[in-house]
């Protein structure tokens, strides 16, 4: 019965993350994008409203470029996401289209968010691709925003920009695509005696600490303390944040369905 608030959910925010796109190569693993294309187009097709939140862009540019690390540079950052948005969007397209469903590229920085002019053009904008049934796939503008560490121009991380996007445009639900199926007490790959969370209806610094460092991986900005930032962030707004695996997006459908999958960040 707690989890009837995500069965019922709406309007959905789906984030996936770069370690999550690319495979043990860090080339695009294309077989997870399908799922996923056919995944969100089903939830579509059953009169959901979805936003694709995608990370991606300097993990594939990097990879394209046959750059081993993510640049430190933020010219080079900028330059290899010019390159790698561009495939990440043909890539997107080419799938959706398969499943027969209409996708729209839509690039933020903060100060969108934080001029109102800009912020309502945005709202707008958003509300109009749902209403004509295409997805909006968001991604931080990476080729011209600035330093991580200058809040006026960055989200830092897509996480928090996921999580910005669900508030903004009323979602009902955020699910977070990770590389692990929910949330634990401890590195489920390291600790076998981690538990794993079913639901959590507060994020307490307990849990803050169990989510360890924030540091993401190769390509990657983050961990799981973004994640928990992000959720709480959610549960403030009353709505809900499902931390679940990447590995086979279908389940998505499995979680609208109402089965007990991932994490579920619910208001009590």
């Amino acid at each position: 019965m707690q989890r009837e608030k995500i069965k019922n959910a709406k309007r959905i925010v789906v984030k996936i993350g770069t370690n999550s796109l690319l495979n043990d190569k860090n080339e695009l693993n294309y077989r997870r994008i399908d799922r996923l294309a056919f995944s969100l187009s089903s939830l579509m097709q059953a009169g959901k409203e979805i936003i694709l939140v995608s990370s991606g862009a300097i993990g594939v540019g990097s990879s394209h470029l046959n750059i081993e690390e993510r640049p430190t540079e933020i010219p080079d950052q900028q330059a290899v996401a010019a390159v790698g948005q561009v495939i990440l969007m043909t890539v997107y397209s080419r799938f959706f289209n398969y499943y027969g469903q209409a996708i729209g590229q839509v690039l933020l920085t903060r100060d969108i968010i934080d001029y109102p002019e800009s912020y309502a053009n945005y709202r707008n904008s958003m509300n109009a691709l749902m209403a004509n049934k295409i997805i909006p796939i968001v991604n931080e503008n990476d080729t011209v925003s600035v330093d991580e560490m200058d809040h006026h121009t960055r989200f830092g991380d897509n996480d928090t920009l996921s999580a910005m996007v669900a508030n903004t445009i009323d979602a009902d639900l955020l699910v977070l695509l990770t590389d692990v199926d929910g949330f634990y007490s401890a590195n489920p790959q390291s600790d076998p005696q981690a538990k794993k969370f079913n639901i959590i209806h507060e994020i307490t610094e307990e849990l803050l600490a169990m989510a360890g460092s924030e540091q993401g991986s190769t390509y990657s900005v983050g961990g799981m303390q973004t994640k928990l930032t992000a959720a709480q962030d959610l549960l403030d707004h009353d709505r809900q944040t499902v931390i679940m695996s990447s590995h086979e997006p279908s389940q998505i459908l499995e979680l609208l369905a109402g089965l007990d999958i991932g994490t579920a960040f619910i208001t009590p």
